[in-house]
Parts: structure tokens; sequence; C-alpha cells
């Protein structure tokens, strides 16, 4: 799937507790070209019962890209990663990790777990913008997704 030949918006996932960082990643995505749809949940259980549409979620959109941080309550970002790389009907959808944390056995136990991609979060506000619109880029004009 590319959004630009779909023509239909985009649905991401952002699985961030940190308000300031949902609100600048809401700002960012807001002002780019491609048409899309952000949903924020704050932990890794609010995670899972969005993309397995459970417990209040029941009607949510299967997202087409899920941006993850590490560092979450009640469940890890490495928890939540494994649940969706182990569930055949959650596997396909793009996962990219956008943490603090630069440990190298954070970003090898990611790809050990099948992240399509991991990010460190620039602290500089302007980084952090570009590296936003980049990854959304990347990923709904440049790869070609499954549709399913």
């Amino acid at each position: 799937m590319n959004s630009r030949d779909s023509g239909r918006q985009v649905e991401i996932l952002l699985i961030e507790d940190n308000p300031d960082d949902v609100e600048l990643t809401l700002a960012s995505l807001e002002e780019s070209k491609i048409g899309n749809q952000v949903h924020v949940v704050a932990d890794g259980l609010a995670a899972l019962d969005f993309l397995q549409r459970r417990n209040g979620h029941e009607s949510a959109p299967q997202p087409d890209l899920i941006l993850l941080d590490l560092n979450l309550p009640r469940m890890n970002g490495h928890e939540v990663l494994e649940v969706i790389k182990e569930d055949p009907t959650l596997r396909r959808i793009p996962v990219v990790v956008l943490t603090t944390s630069e440990a190298d056995e954070d970003i090898l136990k990611a790809y050990d777990l099948h992240v399509n991609c991991y990010i460190t979060k620039p602290i500089d506000l302007e980084q952090f913008v570009k590296v936003t619109r980049a990854v959304e880029e990347f990923w709904f004009t440049i790869v070609k997704l499954p549709t399913e």
C-alpha cells in the first residue's frame, strides 16, 4: 500500500506515555502532506487493547504504522512488540521504535523481536520534527506495504 496511490487516509498508532512527546509528534504529523489519522495510547496494555479491538476499542481501525516507545507503564515496548510480531493478524504492521534509549541491548532486543526500524528520539525540536516527517514519508510514499 502506498497512501498516495490509494487516496485513503493512513492510520497511525502512537504508543507513547510522555505528553510532551505526544504533542510534538502530533504537531509534526499534522503538518504532513500525507493525510493521516493518529491514534494515541499511553501504555502497553492499552496498545494491545487497541490493536486487538477490545476493552473500549472494538471499532479501532487497524493501523498502517505503529510508532512505539520502549519505556511504557504497565507493559513495556519490548513486550508489546513481542505480542505484535507473534500475532498473525498484526505482524505485518510496520513497527518503528521511537525512544530515548540508545542502549545496545535495547536496540538488539528490538531487532531480535523483528522491529522494522529503531530510531532514537532527537533532543532538538527541529530534528525531532524532521525525523517524524521522514518516518512518515518513508513508510507511506517510498515503501510498498501489503494491503491486508
